[in-house]
């Protein structure tokens, strides 16, 4: 489902937003996304940075910027991330990625959308790969592709790791679905997984940062065997057809 532009009603207070961010050896582009967290228009409940076993400044850059530092020595994002998920305060845990430079709309806007439907579990966004001649349409194509294919997998939209948010109630219902330990999962489509096709997850494309085109440069085939195995494990718990009768039975309701 594409979101469009959507106000609470009036008079509806906006949620409190909690923003994670896992990093592991990446103290230079974190230090620029915290930058941008910290202009924000709406600031933040607070922001959590999940140092998973860095060696590099990746804590100290937190710390200064005032960030709750997590602590979470098993090396891999599903650890990192659920450590930051289950840390957090907000009625709202948004989610960016160390290279993750979002807007300073950005969380006014995870807010507003959340607010302004309260059926919404969680929403996800777009980008632009910012070190990239036309990276605008080059990241509208990656995820273009990436939202139509595991939408076959899932039976509903999936998340972006990048750019994504989901409500705090929503993560406490799921948390114990995702997985915490195997390094060799996608973490946002493992979550995904878990939300299953009961709950709402909006795709909206006015949510949108800017990120670094790595993904594309390095370890294509490293993320493919990632999304094989996710795909693996969770449809071992429940293949597409089942995730469809689901979704569709959901829907007729």
């Amino acid at each position: 489902m594409t979101g469009v532009p959507a106000a609470p009603p009036a008079g509806r207070p906006l949620p409190t937003v909690s923003v994670v961010v896992p990093a592991r050896d990446d103290a230079a582009a974190l230090e620029r996304c915290l930058t941008l967290l910290a202009a924000q228009t709406l600031s933040p409940l607070e922001v959590v940075v999940v140092d998973n076993a860095s060696t590099d400044e990746t804590a100290d850059v937190a710390r200064r910027a005032g960030a709750v530092v997590v602590h979470e020595p098993r090396v891999g994002i599903p650890a990192a991330a659920a450590a930051g998920y289950d840390t957090a305060r907000g009625e709202v845990l948004a989610r960016l990625d160390a290279d993750s430079q979002p807007g300073p709309g950005w969380v006014r806007a995870v807010a507003e959308r959340m607010a302004a439907d309260p059926a919404v579990d969680a929403v996800t966004g777009t980008g632009t790969f910012t070190d990239l001649r036309g990276g605008r349409w080059a990241c509208a194509l990656y995820l273009s592709a990436y939202y139509a294919s595991t939408r076959m997998a899932l039976g509903h939209t999936a998340l972006w790791g990048s750019c994504m948010a989901l409500r705090r109630s929503t993560w406490w219902a799921v948390r114990d679905q995702v997985e915490r330990v195997d390094p060799e999962v996608h973490d946002d489509l493992d979550l995904a997984f878990a939300l299953g096709p009961r709950r709402r997850i909006v795709r909206d494309r006015h949510l949108r940062v800017g990120v670094s085109a790595r993904t594309l440069r390095y370890g294509r085939r490293r993320r493919l065997v990632r999304a094989a195995r996710t795909l693996r494990l969770n449809w071992a718990v429940a293949p597409p057809w089942e995730r469809w009768r689901d979704r569709l039975g959901a829907a007729a309701r």
